[in-house]
């Protein structure tokens, strides 16, 4: 049955997209729009939004607004905007004194409160529409006050807001956006300081995400193993003895894939498209990608890929060692995509140095780029210390790039370690967060790549894998249809 959903995020792609919650935001809300279902999706118009050929429209009646945040009044308009490729329409928070800024996220002392004004501003939307939303769906610490606005803020308006449920989805636990307890009068107007975790206020901090984990109906997160490993004081990252107690409310469901954007039979981006009928195109790309970054190689010559968010969690430390001898010893190349934290940047730059012809680093980020990575290279290496769910393994393995990950959260939950005796498995799995498990992962790659029968077995196995969201998104309706 149809159900009317108000759906919040900070990232959307191809809007908006730092990471995987621009994906998932976009996929998992076109899913929900082919099948039939009333939506509200709320976005920032970030400053450096690539908007340029995209149909848009101001909402008429929803222009010169104010949304009130604590002390702070900021006028705002909303645009309605057309997804590239679909028939979903999006709702953007034009509000340049708060989202007009290079980057999506900072460091400034008001992040939170561009983010709780999103938040009021797409309530307050719903009211201005007479949508009456049965499910309010937040997402990570930018949104996590919704079902506490909800609860306090919003209730007395039971005409729009009186039977929604909230879910609230943690896409990465790491990234909670605390801020001081000085500035707990930003959550007002109707949410006073009784409303908020005291333990947190007694030690001068307010948690977004705690608050999601305690108001929110539903708690999901997007891996069924990612669900069990925040429950543990390693895994919690101070949060995890608020989700014990939430019990069965907090469930884990693996992100689904956008076959759409992320297909080698229809992939726009690639020069030459393949599928498991057909794997020479695969061949013809890795050409391609080779010759573009001046790193001539045989064929025979394995080139392993990476696409990274720069940072601790990616288990980037493991590579300081391992990547260097493996350059040093065997005849392989290795292109990296990807930008963050100076120090990984810095032995990136001088990995190419060191080796070249054989390393290329890209630092930035260009989706024309990460799909040819995904398309020409024969391994794709996510070394991560955690992964909430991950989603470039899910590409590679459509792409016949066999995933060389650490079995944690969603890597576990989606790549499973091959056995040539058997010939069943998906990729390489290892489970130490240590150089040496590197080191035997990539060495066990290496072997079975000289095997060109078994590789191709491999590469098969991952290319009839299933990680639509037309599998994952069913489980969100269930939740849904459950509240």
């Amino acid at each position: 049955m149809p159900m009317r959903i108000c759906f919040l995020s900070a990232e959307y792609s191809p809007f908006a997209k730092t990471g995987g919650l621009g994906d998932v935001a976009a996929a998992l809300t076109r899913y929900l729009a082919r099948r039939a279902h009333d939506l509200r999706v709320f976005i920032p118009l970030h400053g450096q939004m690539e908007l340029q050929g995209v149909e848009r429209h101001p909402v008429d009646f929803l222009q010169g607004m104010t949304v009130q945040v604590g002390a702070h009044a900021y006028r705002y308009d909303v645009q309605t905007a057309r997804v590239p490729d679909s028939q979903l329409w999006v709702y953007l928070i034009d509000c340049p004194q708060l989202f007009d800024r290079p980057r999506i996220y900072s460091d400034a002392p008001d992040e939170h409160v561009r983010y709780l004004a999103l938040t009021r501003a797409a309530l307050d939307s719903c009211q201005r529409m007479g949508f009456a939303p049965q499910i309010v769906h937040s997402n990570d610490w930018h949104t996590a006050f919704a079902p506490l606005l909800l609860r306090t803020a919003y209730a007395w308006d039971k005409g729009v807001f009186g039977n929604a449920k909230s879910v609230f989805t943690i896409h990465n636990i790491g990234y909670q956006g605390v801020f001081s307890a000085g500035q707990a009068g930003d959550l007002a107007p109707g949410v006073g300081v009784e409303h908020l975790h005291q333990a947190d206020l007694a030690a001068g901090r307010v948690n977004p995400m705690r608050h999601g984990v305690l108001y929110a109906d539903a708690v999901t997160t997007v891996s069924p193993t990612y669900a069990l490993e925040i429950r543990t004081t390693d895994g919690g990252h101070g949060l995890d003895a608020d989700l014990r107690a939430r019990g069965e409310a907090v469930v884990g469901i693996l992100n689904g894939v956008d076959y759409d954007e992320w297909n080698p039979a229809t992939d726009r981006y690639i020069p030459h498209r393949y599928d498991a009928g057909d794997l020479s195109g695969k061949q013809l790309n890795k050409e391609a990608l080779l010759d573009l970054l001046r790193m001539p190689a045989p064929h025979t010559t394995p080139l392993i890929g990476m696409v990274t968010r720069l940072t601790q969690q990616k288990g980037l430390d493991l590579l300081f060692d391992t990547l260097p001898e493996l350059l040093a010893t065997q005849d392989v190349r290795l292109v990296v995509l990807g930008s963050g934290e100076h120090r990984y940047e810095g032995f990136l730059h001088g990995l190419q140095a060191r080796f070249p012809g054989k390393v290329v680093y890209y630092s930035g980020y260009s989706e024309e780029l990460a799909h040819l990575i995904e398309a020409a290279s024969d391994m794709f290496l996510m070394p991560s210390m955690y992964e909430p769910c991950g989603l470039n393994q899910m590409y590679s393995l459509k792409y016949g790039t066999v995933p060389i990950v650490r079995r944690t959260g969603g890597l576990a939950d989606s790549v499973r370690h091959f056995d040539p005796a058997t010939g069943q498995g998906t990729g390489i799995v290892f489970n130490d967060y240590d150089p040496g498990a590197v080191r035997w992962a990539l060495a066990t790659a290496l072997e079975w790549f000289g095997w060109p029968s078994v590789w191709r077995r491999l590469v098969l196995n991952g290319m009839r894998e299933d990680f639509s969201w037309d599998v994952q998104g069913a489980e969100y309706e269930k939740l849904y249809e459950g509240l």
